[in-house]
């Protein structure tokens, strides 16, 4: 046994902090080196609550607090085991608590805010209890400990008077609490308090009714809280109701099926911290002997997680102490008595030396000294003759226990990996898992990790279940580094958040993309860098279901595929409202499927053109359909009446993209002495087929609660903007062969009737070839063109390195040049198809030419398909996420960004050449 003096000697020596305590009160201090000082830590907060006077109770609190450390620090250093050390430190933590949670009472029942039910016991039956969690909980508490704590309140058994309302009156008595216990004053503090493990913290306020709380545990808890919770303990208030609330959670806590699936939100929170800095190794100076490979945590770990397994059938390891805990695991079988031998050996030894480190200077630290003289002083205070025996120690303890956890879960598959840890448990930020962010490329990291712990507490839809949960906690490091390397991590991980908050249930998607893998990055890019397929997957998430379809990347579907399946999502009969509405859900199910196959590069440009403007031109058949219906019902039919719709631009030309408008014409005809419809409200010929024109434009532009299906332009009509929306069949005949001008005819190159009475649809077909056929002075023609190009180039073109379309050389330059040839080239050379039509003027082009062209055009097609889905504004590769920069690279086949800017400059060059050599300069 250390004599007194001695041990006051080595305390001044080794500590600071316990030098001070003894030089402030050295009669006490000689006192508690004493043997029988023990019997004085029960002493030290009685009757404290009897203080009337706030100030005079905290100078008192925190002269207890500091008469029980030094106490408790002598003890230590004179011998006492871990056990009687931890219990100490805990006894007073729980004295101190009860203390200020009884005067508060008191002084709260002299304001005439709450009756107590009993004067001498003011905690007794006063719905008001704290929970102490973590190592209080398991009267383990180290020496520079904060406390866990939860606290709860019945607002039903309450005494409170008449007009208090509960939550008001113990959410001011709980911060009241912790201010009476932490706020340093001119003698200090008497215990650090965090409240964050409470339900959901950064929600609830730091006092929960106890019903609120029970229902979380039981419908959101996660699997860490039930681990947590395995140490939870009534310490302090009314215990009874404390004990009645933990009782209640028993069910969650135990659950009686061995639940291994479960552990892994507890297994990944210490898989994840190994990897970052001085936790990735066995070390010695410098390591975290809490935190570290081989330390306290581990042993815990160890404990706990075979606790969540075996403790639901087996009561025996419900237990809250560790060291009692690893002999009961023995017991059960589930561990060797040599493992719970050298595991207790291990755990009291780093108990002891954190003890030792957190005595130096009453700071809640765990690492080891880095700096050798700071390491040997450490030494020297723990009782080892030198710094080598010391580390010698050390590291033979951390490889010990890291053996042994590292066979427990040795086929634990690692949640953090290189990238470093990434934790999310708990309420407030782990600030290595901060870094790791950062790393990844998250600029608001500390954003992004509270948003994640929202989705571990079950704010949405998606992650309330508890499988849902863990599929989560399996996925996040591979879910962060697919959005991360979109190029811009903070904007696609914010759509994932969007994209979650719409889910009503997560086990399927998460268990979707724990099977396919692959489709991590694939939602990763459409959140990071395609805001219409972003957009539509926020609006529908179940489209990702066809995604999976082992035959989703197989041919493109043609147009009575689409047909088919639009005809099952809008099914005949269905009122126009209903039909309208329908269809823009199937309008936006299968974009989004073209749209994915465009961004994974599985389609063709042409292919993806071909599939938009099917899908378009089923949408405008079937919306044209339910209109003459609705029309018909309301106002009858015009006799021999038939309507056509003709589509122009990039529609006519099957050449659509994600955000192509439709240009449109709707031909009517009619018997010709029929002058109005036959119906009870009947309308003249003239304003039938406008209502008719007009509630189709309406059917497919209006916005509606699904949004707008397509932007509609009808100025390519005869009239332009000036006349009917609707066209009679024999004036679209007369105007195009007698009166239209030459950019006319050349938007007829393209034109094509996509929906409507077969034989209208036949008639205008072979009207605008014969129109087309025609022949026509070149050299006027020629000219007609290029004033239309200049004049586009002057109004329309912006100079910029990625107008693809309007710039000199561009896109339009292609358009026109096979346009003006077909015009001059008569009916071999028509097609609606730019590529189509290029191909058929291989005899009137050179073979250079035609190459150029055909290979420009192609390029182009690529980008803007790729473009149209992933930019909503002007594309400028400078300020864009690195990750579509890559997709547009890769779109023109060229290694990046920079090279695919050289090809576009190069093409330019080239195509306007060609224009040059065949209709002019400009």
């Amino acid at each position: 046994m250390t004599a007194p003096r001695d041990l006051l000697s080595i305390a001044r020596a080794g500590s600071d902090y316990l030098g001070e305590l003894i030089a402030r009160d050295e009669a006490f201090a000689a006192e508690a080196a004493c043997e029988n000082a023990a019997a004085l830590l029960d002493t030290f907060c009685a009757d404290l609550s009897l203080i009337e006077d706030q100030t005079a109770f905290l100078r008192a609190l925190r002269h207890a607090k500091s008469r029980a450390a030094l106490l408790i620090g002598l003890r230590d250093l004179g011998g006492w085991p871990l056990e009687m050390v931890t219990a100490a430190l805990t006894r007073f933590a729980d004295s101190a608590v009860s203390s200020a949670v009884n005067w508060l009472l008191r002084d709260q029942a002299r304001r005439g805010k709450i009756i107590l039910a009993d004067g001498a016991d003011p905690s007794r039956g006063s719905g008001y209890a704290v929970i102490a969690m973590g190592k209080q909980g398991a009267f383990e508490l180290n020496y520079s400990s904060d406390i866990d704590i939860i606290v709860l309140y019945d607002p039903g058994s309450a005494p409170l008077t008449i007009g208090v309302e509960p939550s008001t009156f113990f959410v001011r008595l709980t911060k009241q609490l912790v201010a009476l216990l932490q706020d340093i004053t001119e003698d200090g503090y008497a215990l650090r308090v965090d409240l964050r493990l409470r339900p959901d913290p950064r929600a609830t306020q730091v006092a929960i009714s106890l019903e609120s709380a029970a229902v979380y545990y039981e419908n959101q808890g996660q699997n860490w809280e039930r681990a947590a919770m395995i140490k939870a303990r009534a310490a302090a208030g009314d215990l009874a109701l404390g004990g009645e609330f933990l009782a209640r959670l028993k069910p969650y806590i135990w659950r009686k099926y061995l639940d291994f699936a479960a552990i892994a939100d507890v297994q990944s929170l210490k898989r994840q911290i190994h990897a970052v800095k001085g936790h990735g190794e066995i070390a010695v100076h410098g390591h975290n002997i809490k935190l570290g490979r081989g330390g306290i945590r581990e042993i815990e770990f160890f404990v706990q997680t075979q606790q969540l397994i075996a403790g639901g059938r087996n009561p025996s390891l419900r237990g809250r102490n560790t060291v009692e805990m690893l002999d009961a695991l023995a017991q059960a079988k589930w561990i060797t008595p040599e493992a719970a031998h050298e595991l207790k050996g291990a755990y009291r030894f780093l108990r002891t030396i954190e003890h030792r480190i957190q005595m130096v200077r009453d700071e809640q630290t765990h690492v080891l000294p880095s700096d050798d003289t700071a390491f040997a002083r450490l030494a020297t205070f723990a009782g080892f003759a030198s710094a080598g025996d010391f580390a010698t120690k050390l590291r033979a303890t951390f490889e010990c226990v890291q053996g042994h956890y590292s066979r427990l879960f040795e086929d634990a598959g690692g949640l953090g990996g290189a990238d470093g840890s990434l934790v999310f448990t708990g309420g407030e930020d782990d600030p290595d898992t901060i870094e790791t962010l950062a790393r990844m490329g998250y600029r608001q990291a500390p954003e992004v990790a509270a948003t994640i712990r929202g989705w571990h507490f079950g704010r949405y839809g998606a992650t309330r279940s508890a499988r849902s949960r863990e599929l989560l906690t399996e996925l996040m490091p591979a879910l962060l580094k697919a959005l991360a390397r979109t190029g811009d991590a903070d904007e696609a991980f914010n759509a994932f958040d969007r994209f979650l908050a719409g889910l009503p249930s997560g086990v399927q998607l998460f268990s979707m993309l724990k099977a396919n893998p692959q489709l991590l990055d694939l939602i990763a890019t459409i959140l990071g860098t395609a805001p219409r397929l972003n957009d539509q997957l926020s609006r529908r998430p179940k489209v990702l279901e066809a995604v999976i379809d082992p035959n989703f990347f197989g041919p493109m579907p043609d147009r009575a595929e689409i047909a088919r399946i639009v005809a099952s999502m809008i099914p005949d009969g269905l009122g126009l409202d209903e039909a309208v509405e329908r269809a823009r859900v199937a309008g936006r199910e299968i974009a989004f499927r073209i749209g994915v196959r465009v961004l994974s590069e599985t389609v063709s440009a042409v292919d993806a053109g071909m599939a938009f403007s099917a899908l378009a031109e089923v949408l405008i058949e079937t919306l044209l359909a339910a209109v003459r219906h609705d029309l018909e019902e309301r106002n009858g039919r015009v006799p021999g009446a038939r309507v056509a719709v003709i589509a122009m631009g990039k529609l006519g030309g099957r050449e659509m993209t994600a955000g192509s408008d439709l240009d449109l014409i709707l031909v009517y005809d009619h018997a010709p002495d029929a002058e109005q419809s036959d119906g009870a409200k009947p309308l003249a010929a003239i304003p039938y087929f406008s209502r008719l024109t007009q509630r189709l434009i309406s059917a497919l532009s209006a916005p509606t609660s699904e949004g707008v299906l397509y932007e509609v332009d009808m100025r390519l009509r005869p009239s332009g903007n000036k006349g009917p929306v609707a066209t009679s069949l024999a004036s679209f005949k007369d105007y195009h062969r007698d009166s239209s001008w030459t950019w006319e005819k050349m938007a007829l190159t393209r034109a094509r009737a996509v929906a409507g009475d077969d034989t209208l649809r036949a008639e205008l077909a072979e009207i605008t070839q014969a129109i087309l056929a025609t022949p026509r002075d070149a050299a006027a023609t020629r000219k007609d063109v290029l004033d239309m190009r200049r004049l586009m180039m002057a109004s329309l073109a912006t100079g910029k390195a990625w107008d693809i379309k309007q710039s000199r050389g561009g896109l339009v330059d292609i358009e026109f040049i096979a346009q003006y040839l077909q015009l001059i080239s008569g009916a071999r050379t028509l097609d609606q198809n730019t590529q189509g039509a290029l191909a058929n003027l291989e005899g009137v082009l050179s073979t250079d030419q035609a190459t150029t062209l055909k290979t420009a055009n192609t390029l182009y097609h690529r980008l803007t398909q790729v473009l149209r889905l992933c930019v909503t504004g002007t594309y400028d590769p400078d300020t864009a996420p690195a990750g579509l920069n890559r997709i547009v690279a890769s779109a023109a086949a060229m290694p990046d960004i920079a090279a695919t800017e050289a090809l576009l400059a190069e093409t330019r060059l080239e195509v306007s050449s060609v224009f040059r050599a065949i209709v002019g300069e400009h």
